[in-house]
């Protein structure tokens, strides 16, 4: 299970592939990765922006259908295991990550990573 950023970001969209632990079986299609487009205001009607800051599931699942492609079903989100729906709230969470954060973030884990 793995995240990648796509490097070609189009008309100012982000977006973010997320490899599936757990493929989701659709009829004879097997999706194995979904990807992730930064959620655009009318994506985030009737959610608290503050809920998915805090990655509260609930926001997760209703945001997941409105940003995913190939797009998921709502039932599909709800029936993402534990492990792919972390993985993907921390995606989500990170649309939402200033420029300062993303540079501090990013400093911590060079810091530990290993030296060679």
């Amino acid at each position: 299970m793995a995240t990648q950023p796509d490097t070609a970001a189009q008309n100012g969209l982000v977006f973010e592939t997320v490899t599936l632990a757990t493929p989701i079986i659709r009829g004879e299609t097997h999706i194995t990765s979904i990807t992730l487009k930064k959620p655009m205001g009318g994506e985030l009607r009737g959610l608290a922006l503050q809920d998915l800051l805090q990655t509260d599931v609930t926001a997760i699942l209703k945001v997941i259908p409105r940003i995913s492609n190939p797009p998921l079903l709502q039932d599909e989100a709800d029936r993402l295991p534990a492990d792919d729906l972390a993985q993907i709230g921390g995606t989500i969470r990170g649309f939402f990550l200033t420029p300062a954060e993303r540079t501090a973030l990013e400093a911590m884990i060079a810091e530990h990573l290993p030296k060679t």
